[in-house]
Order: structure tokens, then sequence, then C-alpha cells
């Protein structure tokens, strides 16, 4: 079966990486997934404009429904090429749904915008889906989407890290979650060796903020940051963020407030296992259990004794290497591009 894509691609955010892990997976498998669009170096990816010979279109909607790469015509060609019921929808944001606010968290702006993206998503499929196991909408089909690539995994050294403690993503409404995980670390702060956090948004608004008038997603606290000695570093090209990770001995996996609230999964809550370092879960118990397994709890930033938690993993890294090598084990199993890409077919084929 051959699939394109339809995405919106970054060098240093989104789902690149993931797309790649298809591309991969597709191969072995004897199947063919590209992008629509023309080769990027930058973003380097498998591009295509030739539909004609596609099985299915995949439209994956984050933070925008508009395409890419062309205009109208280009949505036309993607939409005549394949029929209806071979489309799908993937809306990796929550945006599929009513307006939702958690804390200073909105899926949308007002009701307009909300029914926008409805109309948009409805209109080029019936097939929506989400990636959480628990949708809103009765009519959106729980699929995960983002996964695990045993691949990727770097080996656990601890004597070769430079940071203790590693966050790499950008701000957008995340600094809640942030900033329970520095309060967690700052009674132990003193024996704590380098603590960084890779993105933007973090110390000053990210580049696109003025144009898209978005500054106000990207809240942070830099003198905070700077009085716990936080360093905040570039962001890294997509393919390079297992990489940085591997520089420290823990990195936090956290999520912002609505993606919380709707158990959504994105990118980092698989990379960062496969990186040589120890996942420091910043969710709930029960989302943590339904990814990870049993043996994620152990890795759970717990409400109580946060800073026990911190420290623990920074003294013991030798127990946390046995519990990260069973949470890989179980993402190996569950969660590979290869299981992923056998429930994407079934939707296809649906």
């Amino acid at each position: 079966m051959r699939i394109v894509f339809v995405y919106w691609p970054f060098e240093d955010q989104g789902s690149g990486l993931v797309l790649r892990g298809y591309c991969e997976a597709a191969r072995a498998l004897g199947h063919e997934i590209q992008v629509y669009g023309i080769p990027y170096e930058r973003i380097p990816l498998d591009y295509t404009l030739e539909l004609s010979s596609s099985d299915a279109v995949v439209f994956l909607f984050e933070w925008t429904t508009k395409l890419y790469y062309g205009d109208r015509l280009d949505l036309v060609r993607l939409v005549s090429c394949v029929p209806r019921r071979r489309r799908i929808v993937i809306d990796g944001d929550g945006n599929y749904n009513d307006p939702l606010t958690v804390d200073d968290d909105s899926n949308h702006s007002g009701p307009e915008a909300a029914r926008s993206w409805t109309e948009v998503c409805d209109a080029l499929a019936d097939k929506i889906c989400q990636p959480t196991m628990h949708p809103l909408r009765d009519n959106v089909t729980p699929f995960l989407f983002y996964a695990y690539d045993p691949g990727w995994e770097r080996p656990f050294d601890p004597a070769i890290k430079e940071f203790d403690l590693l966050y790499v993503g950008h701000s957008k409404f995340r600094w809640e979650a942030m900033r329970r995980l520095l309060s967690a670390a700052e009674p132990v702060r003193s024996r704590l060796g380098r603590i960084g956090i890779v993105g933007h948004g973090w110390d000053s608004d990210p580049p696109w903020a003025a144009e898209l008038s978005c500054a106000d997603r990207y809240r942070s606290d830099p003198i905070e940051l700077e009085r716990l000695g936080v360093e905040v570093l570039a962001p890294v090209p997509f393919p390079e963020v297992v990489a940085c990770m591997d520089r420290s001995l823990c990195n936090a996996v956290l999520t912002r407030p609505t993606f919380h609230h709707l158990r959504l999964v994105t990118p980092r809550v698989f990379e960062t296992p496969a990186a040589g370092t120890i996942p420091l879960l910043v969710l709930d118990e029960g989302h943590v259990k339904e990814i990870y397994g049993g043996a994620g709890l152990e890795l759970l930033l717990p409400e109580r004794d946060a800073h026990e938690k911190i420290l623990d993993i920074v003294e013991r890294p030798a127990h946390y290497a046995a519990v990260l090598a069973e949470v890989r084990s179980h993402l190996s199993r569950h969660h590979s591009h290869r299981a992923r890409l056998a429930e994407l077919l079934q939707i296809v084929e649906a």
C-alpha cells in the first residue's frame, strides 16, 4: 500500500522524526509512505507530488489545517486522487473538539475557530483520529499515531552525562508543568549538577510569536530560571533530538494542560525512553501506566516529596537503568512504528 501524508514540517518541532520512522517501517513491510511536497534538505523526509498511485491520504493536523506546500489547487488534487473513504485526518493537538480551556491553556481562541477546524476536518474525511485512548467525541477513532522506535535506542552511561536534568521542548503552554518540575528540584538543587532546557520561548519570545500574535502561549519566567541556575539552550533539529536528550542523566517528559486533560501522547513521550537517559514523567498515574506499563510508574514524579524522586534517580542510576530497560521492552512490543502502521492500515481499510 502507498500512503501519502499531508503535513506542515518544522526543523525543530513537530513530528518529523515520527514520520521518518513510519517511512522506514513501511519499507520493511513492503509498503510505501511519503510526505506531500517538494524536497527540502533541511527537513529530510521522503517527499512526493505524485498522487495518482496513492492508496490513501493522511492529513496530519497539529497547529494548523493549512497546507505547508501549495494552495487550494493542491487540496483539490489531494481529495480528487483518493476517494473519501480512504482519506484520514489525524488531529494531533485535540483541536477537533468544542472549545476547551484548562488552566491557562485553550485548544481554540473561541467558538468560531473550533467550528472552522471541525468543518475543515469533516470536509476532508469521515475518519477522524486523535492520539488518545479517550476521545471526547463519539465519531473520533483512538489512534496514538506517535510511536517508539527501538532503532533510536542509545546505551545509558551515567558517567559521561553533562547534565543531571534536562527538558527538550518549547515552552508553549508548558510553564506550569515546568514550574512543578523546578519546584521539585529546588530543595535538592545544591546536590544536583547542571539543569537545562532546550527550546524556544523559555527566555524570550519565539521568532514567530509576533507574526502569529501568539506570544502569550509561550509564557515563562526567565528570572526564576536564572535563580535556579537553569541553562536555556537553543532548539535542535528533529533528527538530533534523541542525541540531545542523551546529554543528560535524566530528562523530563511533560505536556500542556489541554493535552494532559485529553491524555494525548506526543513525540517526546516515545523519544525520551529511547535516549540514553532516565525519563522523569511529569504526567498522571493513569496515563503513565496506559502508555509505559507498570514499570513506568517508578519513573513518575510524585505529588508529594517529589524532590526525593529526582535525587534518587541521580544517586541510584543503575537501579533506574533496569527500570528503563523494562519500559523500553514494553514500548517495543506495544508502541513500535510497525505496530502503529498495522493499526493505520486497518483504519484505511475499515
